[in-house]
């Protein structure tokens, strides 16, 4: 549930700033006072959806070194460092992209990868992970978390957040407009009526759009399971190591990072879940045994 609130607290927060930067700057009075052009409307909203969206990209690489405190392995100090740097890239050539920088955390087992570019994307494993798994099972989830930035699922999944965040600014400025009009009767200009709205059809539809996104986030897992399996030559070992992750204890990602880690977001509130429950994840590797 922190999860959850956090992903959608960051998101409504870009997005919340983006609106009073343009009220401040007279964007939103210019557009209402003129009757509100739709077309010209739609191209703000896309301007605002999709800023936000590519903001919080292009900051994720540090934000997640700093919220998760990442070491990152700039010179291998031991040889599971070593081990660890040396999978990366082995996936990597595998994968066909540029060798991502391979970090540490410390906490309960989980994994993700992040970054605005798959040749210069972090990957990074947690000290439970290492600790708890065998090296093939380690293996297979660095498979997992590779196949993510092979993908490109960083980039997908925020130019998905983009569209819904555009549709997001421009119905709450329709549904502002004309609350502010029908209800609060402003005939002239703009009155709080239509700030009020704003805001608060943001911060609703911003929820609902949450729902879009989470369903794509939790497609994308499937893919990166099935990549890992592609990597290894074998589904048995990502099998093997989803089914440890199921009896574990998971370390909360943050969840702005949560949709490309390995773990996270299964609960009760399944609609806004990034990750599908782990059975689903491992029956949907058990089809792609061989007969």
């Amino acid at each position: 549930m922190k999860r959850i609130i956090l992903f959608l607290a960051t998101n409504i927060a870009v997005m919340l700033v983006l609106s009073i930067v343009t009220q401040v700057l007279g964007v939103d009075r210019y557009l209402v006072q003129n009757g509100i052009n739709y077309q010209a409307l739609l191209v703000f909203a896309g301007i605002m959806g999709f800023g936000g969206a590519f903001i919080s990209l292009l900051i994720s690489k540090p934000m997640a070194k700093f919220s998760m405190g990442v070491h990152v392995i700039e010179a291998p100090a031991s040889a599971d460092e070593q081990w660890l740097v040396g999978t990366v890239k082995k996936l990597a050539d595998k994968a066909g992209v540029g060798m991502p920088e391979v970090g540490i955390f410390e906490g309960a087992p989980n994994a993700f990868a992040t970054g605005a570019f798959k040749n210069s994307a972090l990957i990074a494993v947690s000290t439970g992970l290492l600790q708890t798994m065998t090296r093939e099972e380690v293996e297979a989830v660095l498979g997992h978390e590779m196949a993510h930035v092979a993908n490109g699922d960083m980039v997908t999944l925020t130019l998905i957040q983009g569209v819904v965040n555009t549709f997001v600014v421009f119905l709450s400025r329709v549904v502002g407009s004309i609350v502010d009009r029908t209800v609060f009767k402003t005939e002239r200009g703009v009155g709080p009526g239509y700030y009020i709205t704003v805001i608060v059809c943001q911060i609703v539809f911003g929820v609902l759009a949450s729902i879009i996104v989470a369903w794509f986030s939790r497609y994308r897992e499937y893919r990166a399971d099935a990549g890992s399996a592609d990597f290894l030559g074998q589904p048995r070992t990502m099998i093997s190591a989803l089914r440890r992750l199921g009896g574990l204890q998971a370390e909360p990602l943050p969840k702005s990072f949560e949709a490309s880690g390995i773990s996270g977001g299964e609960g009760f509130m399944s609609l806004f879940a990034s990750h599908p429950p782990i059975p689903e994840r491992i029956a949907a590797l058990e089809a792609r045994r061989p007969a």
